[in-house]
């Protein structure tokens, strides 16, 4: 299992999802292993609700969302809960829009966001995954959409972040396949950034997230805007967003800091003014 330090968690959706915040880093855990952590609509509210308190702790610099137990990141949606919850077209309307806000919100996150992949990564834990900035797996992870052997439909969002991380011809061979994707071939394709030895995984994710931690947040949140901005469409670019936050690192504190660390040789002290 991952040995994964422990502070002090909060619990959302009956503990099934659960926040903790140490040394400037969040960690955000699905926490339902009995189903291979498996997302129900609560889970979703639970991850929205956490995702907002790490966003508005100005401690935080950087969120980790990562999977209980040695079996999943997140296994897919609850499949239990479909004869209740998506049993139709208009029931999956419905769940669709409870579950979007929550997807939006990750989709424009303001902080750097990691995922740690470890065992399965499917269907609904694809799509959590490929909203975050950094996906980083263990070398036993599978990946894989099973939509076309559960007879649903992918949504728009879902497939927009798939085709621009594989291609669209990647993208149709999972799509229509329901195809398992192992850890070295999802690397190759480009759908994860890093594989790594299972042992290894989660200290060199708290390494990235330490480091990112560490670095200047507003010089961060400029790349993160300007990414952002490249990846629309040329016609919908905010270039004076990227204007505006190009200015304020310039102006700010930390830029001051940053110089001043680096003519005296020492470690910068940060703090995202």
């Amino acid at each position: 299992m991952l040995d994964i330090p422990k502070p002090a968690e909060i619990p959302h959706a009956d503990g099934k999802i659960l926040h903790s915040v140490s040394d400037g880093v969040g960690v955000i855990t699905f926490n339902n292993p009995d189903k291979r952590n498996a997302m129900s609509l609560e889970m979703w509210e639970g991850l929205g609700h956490a995702l907002t308190t790490l966003r508005d702790d100005p401690d935080v610099r950087v969120v980790i969302l990562t999977g209980a137990g040695d079996k999943a990141f997140v296994s897919g949606a609850d499949i239990s809960q479909f004869e209740k919850t998506r049993h139709n077209a208009a029931a999956a309307e419905e769940y669709s829009k409870r579950s979007e806000a929550q997807r939006a919100l990750l989709a424009s996150y303001p902080k750097p966001t990691i995922a740690c992949i470890r065992g399965f990564c499917l269907g609904g834990g694809m799509q959590v995954a490929m909203l975050t900035d950094i996906r980083i797996a263990s070398d036993n992870s599978q990946f894989g959409i099973p939509a076309a052997r559960l007879g649903i439909a992918y949504g728009y969002d879902g497939l927009r972040h798939l085709v621009s991380l594989v291609g669209p011809s990647w993208a149709r061979l999972i799509m229509y396949t329901g195809m398992r994707i192992e850890a070295a071939e999802a690397l190759r394709i480009g759908l994860v950034d890093r594989v790594l030895p299972d042992a290894e995984l989660w200290d060199a994710t708290m390494d990235i997230a330490r480091t990112i931690s560490g670095n200047a947040p507003l010089a961060i949140k400029a790349a993160k805007i300007t990414i952002a901005e490249v990846l629309k469409d040329e016609s919908k670019r905010d270039m004076e967003a990227i204007k505006q936050i190009g200015m304020a690192c310039m102006d700010s504190e930390d830029f001051r800091e940053g110089r001043t660390a680096f003519m005296e040789k020492r470690k910068p002290q940060f703090k995202g003014k």
